[in-house]
Parts: C-alpha cells; structure tokens; sequence
C-alpha cells in the first residue's frame, strides 16, 4: 500500500495548451480521493499523469517513496478502471479477470484463487463464464473492477467508471464502490464530474477548474466553508443562491442591504467582515436552499420577510424545489412538501443569517 505526493505537476500539450497547472496534493495512504470539476478542468489528465499514460511536463510525482516520472504504467504498481469498461470481447469474464496476472506468469492455482475471490467481493461469481456481450453496464463495469482486484496494486485510480451507468445503477454502483473501498483497504483515486459521487465516496475531494485546484478539503468541510463562488456554485444540488448586496456599519453594527431589504449581520460574522475589510463594501451573498423558510410559523415571527414570485414549482414527493424571481435573478428554495404550500404567485421566505457566504464581490474569493 502507498500514499502519493504529487509536487509542482504541470502538464503542457505541444500546442501550448496548459490542461494542469502547479498542481500540488499529498494522498496519504488507504484514502479516497476524488477530483471533481466540469469538463476540461484537468482532472482526467492529472490521473492519467499518475498512471503514467499521459507524459509530466514538470514537477515530481511519488507513490510511496519511489519517483515515477519516468517509470513505465505497469512498474507504478496501479490499476485503471476506464469509464468505457475496456474488456476483451472474445473472452469469457473469468479469463478477462485473470489476462494480467497470465502476463505476469503467475501459477495457475494462485490465479484461480485471486479471481475466484475478486469475483465473491463483487457477486459475479455466476457470470464468470459468460462474455461481455451477454452482460449489462452494471455487471461489465464490476468485471471491469474485478480485473483491477485481482492486481492487488498499490493504488486504484477510476475514471468516471459510472458515467455509462443509468440512474439506478450508478447508485447501485456508487454503494458497491464505496464497500469495495472499505474491504480493500487501499489508496482509491476517482475521477467524477458528478458531485453526488464525490460527496458521497471521497474522505477527501480536489476541487479543479482550468488546471487549478480550487480547493482541497473534506465533503463536509468543502459543502460548509467553500473556498470561492466557484467551489460554492459547483458543490451542492440544487446549487447555491447567489445575489448581489451591500454592507455598511452604523452605530456599532455591520448591515447588509439584499434584496431590497436591510438585516442586521450577526456579531461573529460582523466581526470577520470587518477584519477581513469587508464591512462597507460590495460584495455577493450566497444561501444555500435549504436555509431559506417559506413556512408559514418561521415567517410570521420573522423580523425581515422577504417576498418575490413564482416561475416554477417542482414536486419531487420527499420534497419541493421552488424557483422564484428575485431582481431579476433566480433564487431557488428546498422544502420539504406540503399540501398546502403556496406554489403560485408571491411567495413571502426568510433566510437563516447564520447560514449566509459573503464573497469578494471582484475576485470572488470566500469572506465567510
């Protein structure tokens, strides 16, 4: 087993094109990291940079203790599981399972052993005759996971292997993943655009956009305290509100004008606008929606109501997304559903302040 320190990684294509940029992160061993980020941020090129199958254009990449720059993909010590399954057509799922250890000139008996106990962890022992056409994606993809098992490498990297997965077996798929992880005990490295998936696998998630890591945390941490508009906006479902908003001092308090509506901020977070000079300033205010209350008893005994209308409802049964149109820009509200929820017309909310993200209003970095 093997942690990996990744020091300085850049990668720079022959025309110019810079896909990762001073990319730094420590993965310690037996944990699951995700790269997440939309499409183009970098975070495939930097896994296929650690498998050795994309060339470092500068920087040091470890697994272990052991530089790897120039070490070939199959003396790294990992395996791939590819997003399109990659497996032998013309072979059963036994032998496709077995292929890699065969190149090696391991024993039979020791092979038979090693997929035999790869296909238990999977429940595909039934199938272990079969060939990839007579399987589904779901059943594939565990062949195509059990291949890297039987390898017992130092580190898994995965590269969006649910994405050709319905709804249903991605989560289906997304359990079996995250069991396999606890069973193997090993280093994971997964790559998803998905950040169902990432928040749900990863013990620690790297956030990327344009070949830059935005931020490096926990999905806790990264949901609560994200590190700028972008992570903010990415991380969440239905994403985060965003709007703009003023902040001003008087007698001894810190205000924020939003909304066309004035709320007193609260002493902890008036404190850190202030120290971070953002107590008269424009900034962008972002709530999650889920911290926005459109019940009737939450309303009637608010200080500062807010009120906009309607576009769209959407009933999703356990709950309810309201889209409203707040100056001009979307704002959208997470209840749990009622009968009798007002989904039509003005629709009178109030936020919870202790929840509220002030952001640069130029840079957009996190003020809180």
């Amino acid at each position: 087993m093997a942690g990996l320190v990744l020091k300085n990684i850049d990668k720079i294509y022959e025309n110019g094109f810079k896909a990762v940029n001073d990319f730094n992160l420590e993965i310690e061993d037996k944990e699951f990291i995700v790269f997440v980020g939309p499409s183009g941020c970098g975070k495939s090129t930097t896994l296929r940079m650690i498998a050795g199958l994309e060339e470092i254009s500068g920087g040091e990449l470890y697994i272990g203790d052991r530089l790897v720059n120039d070490v070939a993909p199959k003396d790294r010590d990992i395996a791939m599981v590819f997003q399109n399954y990659a497996l032998y057509p013309h072979m059963t799922v036994y032998d496709n399972m077995a292929f890699g250890l065969k190149l090696r000139k391991m024993p039979k008996e020791e092979i038979e052993k090693k997929v035999r106990n790869a296909a238990r962890i999977l429940d595909i022992e039934h199938l272990l005759d079969r060939k990839p056409k007579a399987l589904s994606g779901g059943q594939r993809q565990r062949v195509a996971m059990g291949r890297a098992i039987v390898r017992h490498p130092k580190v898994f990297l995965m590269d969006e292997p649910l994405s050709n997965l319905d709804a249903k077996l991605r989560v289906q798929m997304r359990t079996e993943i995250a069991k396999l992880y606890r069973e193997l005990k090993t280093t994971f490295i997964y790559v998803t655009h998905d950040q169902t998936e990432a928040m749900t696998l990863g013990t620690r998630i790297v956030v990327m956009k344009d070949g830059l890591i935005q931020q490096v945390a926990s999905p806790k941490e990264i949901y609560e305290n994200p590190a700028n508009m972008f992570v903010a906006g990415f991380i969440g479902s239905p994403q985060m509100n965003t709007f703009y908003g003023t902040t001003y001092e008087k007698e001894g308090k810190v205000f924020l004008k939003m909304l066309d509506k004035e709320v007193e901020v609260p002493k902890d977070k008036a404190d850190i606008l202030r120290e971070k000079d953002h107590a008269n300033a424009d900034v962008i205010v972002g709530i999650r929606p889920e911290n926005i209350s459109c019940k009737k008893a939450d309303v009637d005994k608010a200080e500062v109501v807010f009120e906009s209308e309607i576009e769209v409802s959407e009933n999703l049964g356990a709950e309810t997304f309201l889209y409203l149109k707040a100056e001009g820009r979307q704002l959208i509200i997470k209840t749990a559903t009622a009968e009798n929820l007002n989904t039509k017309g003005s629709l009178r909310y109030i936020m919870d302040l202790n929840k509220l993200h002030i952001f640069n209003k130029e840079e957009q970095y996190t003020v809180f």
